[in-house]
This record gives C-alpha cells, sequence and structure tokens, in this order.
C-alpha cells in the first residue's frame, strides 16, 4: 500500500512549457500533518475518446496498491466513484456537477483501477444550495459534507487544458 503516487501528463501550457509535460503528487494518506487524511480526487480515463468529461470519470483515491499476479506486477489504485449529475455543465458556474455513485443500499461504490488510467488531480467545490457551513467545519469533511460537487476546471490551468 502506497500514499502517494506521481502523474506527469500532456498539457500544453505557459506553466508547463513549449512540450506541455506537467508533473504532480496525488495522495491518500489517512493522517496528513497529524491530522486528518487527505484523499485527492482525480480523473479516470473510460477509455472512451473525448474532449473534457467525455472519456473520464471523477474518483476520490483512498490507496494506491500493488500486487502479483500471474507472476505480473499490477499498480492500482483503489478508488471510490463518482457520477455526473445531468448531461451538461451548470448553465451559471459552467462547471459539470457530480455527486458520489451510489448502489442500491446507498453505500458509495468503490473499485480498483490500473494506475495508468488515473489522468490527473482535479479540484471539487461543494455545491452550497442554500445552506451555510458552520464556522467550525473542518476541510477534511467536505467529501462527506456536500451531495454534489463541482468539478472546478478553472482552478489548475492543466486541467483546465484537458
Amino acid at each position: 500500500v502506497y500514499h502517494n503516487a506521481s502523474a506527469t501528463f500532456y498539457v500544453p501550457s505557459e506553466q508547463a512549457g513549449p512540450n506541455g509535460m506537467h508533473h504532480e503528487i496525488i495522495r491518500c494518506t489517512p493522517a496528513w500533518f497529524g491530522s486528518a487524511g487527505r484523499y485527492d480526487i482525480v480523473l479516470v480515463s473510460t477509455g472512451e475518446e473525448g474532449v473534457g468529461m467525455d472519456g473520464m470519470t471523477v474518483a476520490c483515491v483512498r490507496a494506491f496498491v500493488s500486487f502479483v499476479h500471474d507472476g505480473a506486477l499490477h499498480h492500482c489504485a483503489f478508488v471510490e466513484w463518482f457520477v455526473l449529475d445531468g448531461d451538461a455543465p451548470d448553465e451559471v458556474m459552467g462547471m459539470w456537477v457530480i455527486q458520489p455513485k451510489e448502489d442500491g443500499d446507498g453505500m458509495r461504490v468503490m473499485d480498483v483501477v490500473p494506475i495508468e488510467s488515473v489522468v490527473c488531480a482535479c479540484h471539487l467545490i461543494g455545491v452550497y444550495d442554500t445552506t451555510f457551513l458552520p464556522s467550525d467545519f473542518d476541510y477534511a469533511d467536505s467529501l462527506d459534507a456536500f451531495k454534489r460537487y463541482y468539478v472546478n476546471w478553472y482552478a489548475d490551468c492543466h486541467v483546465h487544458g484537458i
């Protein structure tokens, strides 16, 4: 079990330079600097061709694992899935809205995916609706506190270019 992985991907931009290569660390740490855990959100390729969310889905990385099966070493991510909430980005915010994928019993759906299918990290914003957050709200509770999230394409120029 590993608590982080490195992602390198191609997105030409001013920050990544003319060759467009960008490098980032994706974390799934049960204790972040002695506090609550940090579980990064990622875009996962579904193998379909497309631009933006076409061909990708969102997941929360809970662990990175490696194992040997039939003599071959496999590097995987244990993820918690999110699904799109609608067929188009939100009209006001211009961002896709997602929600945790749940099974028939209301439990969040988890899966193991090849690490090669993890494209890059991404940023979510909780959909607040009319609810206010308490002043003592802890960021570590964000993935449990909201029912829906915006996929924030604007937080990172590299994700915006995908």
